[in-house]
């Protein structure tokens, strides 16, 4: 991120042993310690987790390991999204289970876990008659810095986020977009480990939007800040997240590592050729490739390891074929949406 982060992200005050392992470790400082302890744990863990409001069964029996930089979060309407935010928050207590934050149990570290956390909510919890600059300074206050530290960020984050010119101006008075980032701002503005957001493009025009995302990826790209990302737009979440937990009816059905579906995806193409007189086909599958033809024209092929596409174009040259279209085929996020919505509940 451009602005620098500060060591309030721990608790305040440092008990005796807490200082004693950190110089015995060898770290130079708590946020050297909070770097590590992060490398070293999952993001989340959740451990058989469970929500009930009255009678009804929000969350059910949630059990996972999230490591990613950016994982999103994705579901119908219902489907307990933002109830397993807020529960992580401690917004909302667990009926059954637990969950982990970097190692730190949400029942017993509280505390702790919100000082390594921003959350920019859904909904708009602003105070009346407050401008951005006094409401991000009192958000940065609430998570423990210093007043003259939590000034001095709140500028920086407020810049940031491209809201340094009306920074003064009252919150009531800022349009949707504006609002959005004054969210993100408060929720960056005391230097989380962890930054959480919950539906951030929602209603926001297309040029707003891909403000928010690009905002949004170079938080991702610092390598500073782990997010959480709830959405109901895919391609959000597709944009953003290599990671994604997909929910349906209070349970896990999906879960994607995107960045290694991307690389395995790129081993399955579609081809159309021109010129064959029927000896391509078999020797791209001595080459060791399967392959099926669709049409005179059309081949559908899934390449070994070790062959390349320049050994395809290379073998249509020996045999004079022109390779008029190359694609890779893959499942989209759409794709693997819908089937989880057909399929069965499944766990990580």
């Amino acid at each position: 991120m451009s602005f620098e982060k500060t060591d309030t992200t721990l608790d305040d005050v440092s008990s005796p042993g807490e200082s004693e392992l950190i110089q015995g470790e060898g770290f130079r400082s708590r946020e050297d310690y909070a770097k590590t302890e992060t490398k070293m744990n999952p993001v989340v863990e959740l451990n058989g987790l469970s929500v009930s409001f009255g009678k009804r069964t929000i969350l059910k029996d949630l059990n996972g390991s999230l490591s990613g930089r950016a994982i999103g979060l994705l579901g119908p309407n219902g489907a307990g999204k933002t109830t397993l935010l807020r529960t992580l928050l401690r917004f909302h207590p667990s009926s059954q289970g637990t969950a982990r934050i970097f190692g730190h149990d949400i029942h017993t570290n509280a505390k702790k876990i919100r000082g390594l956390i921003g959350y920019m909510p859904e909904e708009d919890s602003f105070i009346p008659r407050m401008s951005a600059v006094r409401f991000v300074r009192l958000m940065a206050e609430l998570s423990g810095l210093s007043p003259a530290e939590a000034m001095e960020r709140t500028h920086e984050a407020l810049f940031y986020v491209g809201l340094g010119e009306a920074r003064y101006r009252k919150l009531e008075t800022y349009s949707l977009g504006m609002k959005q980032l004054a969210k993100l701002a408060q929720a960056i503005v005391h230097g989380p480990r962890l930054l959480i957001l919950d539906e951030p493009t929602n209603g926001l025009d297309p040029p707003a939007r891909q403000r928010m995302l690009r905002l949004i990826r170079d938080i991702r790209d610092s390598g500073e800040v782990h997010l959480i990302i709830s959405s109901h737009l895919l391609r959000d979440i597709e944009e953003c997240c290599e990671e994604v937990l997909i929910l349906k009816e209070g349970e896990i059905v999906v879960y994607c590592n995107l960045e290694k579906e991307r690389k395995a995806n790129l081993k399955f193409l579609e081809m159309e050729i021109r010129g064959d007189d029927g000896t391509f086909v078999p020797m791209v599958e001595k080459l060791g490739c399967e392959c099926a033809q669709l049409a005179k024209r059309k081949i559908k092929m899934v390449l070994p390891e070790g062959i390349e596409i320049r050994d395809l174009y290379g073998l249509a040259a020996q045999r004079q074929v022109q390779i008029r279209r190359l694609n890779y085929k893959r499942d989209s996020l759409q794709d693997i949406f819908l089937k989880a919505m057909e399929g069965t509940h499944g766990r990580l």
